[in-house]
């Protein structure tokens, strides 16, 4: 039995009509699939994946590498994504990053012990003029964030968490 189950392949074959090729599902494909598999993309997936779009599985993996908003990992439930790149960092991105280090021990890259929140060190999300930001999982940004705000922050998350809210 594959990765993809029966439900998710026909959710993604229902895309086709919507493009000029299979091809173009890929990103909406990988979406589902992370949806599926609590925020990550397991092993075998980018293969199937690949068959049903009639493509090769390298594209796959090439698009899974390239946008952080990715993971060929499994990610905590909070997946907090913190710019890292230069107006970022100019504005304080990484006290911010060292701060939920600190909070949550963990380090950039990895999961809490009980899956609940990863911290993720990504490139440019598009929002330099109110630096330093972050994004958990694919919401909205954070933005023009200090140390200061990371207790409030998981506060926050932990109380969406206790309401049965991801």
């Amino acid at each position: 039995m594959g990765v993809l189950s029966e439900e998710l392949k026909q959710r993604i074959a229902g895309e086709f009509p919507k493009y000029p090729e299979k091809r173009a599902v890929l990103l909406t494909a990988l979406h589902f699939i992370q949806a599926e598999h609590e925020g990550w993309i397991p092993p075998g997936a980018s293969k199937e994946v690949a068959e049903l779009l009639e493509i090769h599985q390298i594209d796959v993996e090439e698009v899974i590498s390239f946008y952080s908003l990715f993971h060929d990992e499994p990610v905590g439930k909070f997946h907090i994504q913190v710019c890292a790149n230069l107006s970022c960092c100019l504005a304080g991105a990484r006290p911010l990053i060292r701060t939920f280090e600190e909070k949550l021990d963990i380090r950039s890259g990895e999961v809490t012990d009980d899956g609940v929140f990863s911290i993720a060190e990504v490139e440019c999300l598009g929002s330099c003029g109110t630096a330093p930001m972050l994004q958990v999982n694919n919401e909205p940004f954070l933005e023009n964030l200090k140390p200061d705000d990371v207790p409030g922050i998981l506060d926050k998350l932990r109380s969406r968490l206790a309401e049965g809210k991801r």
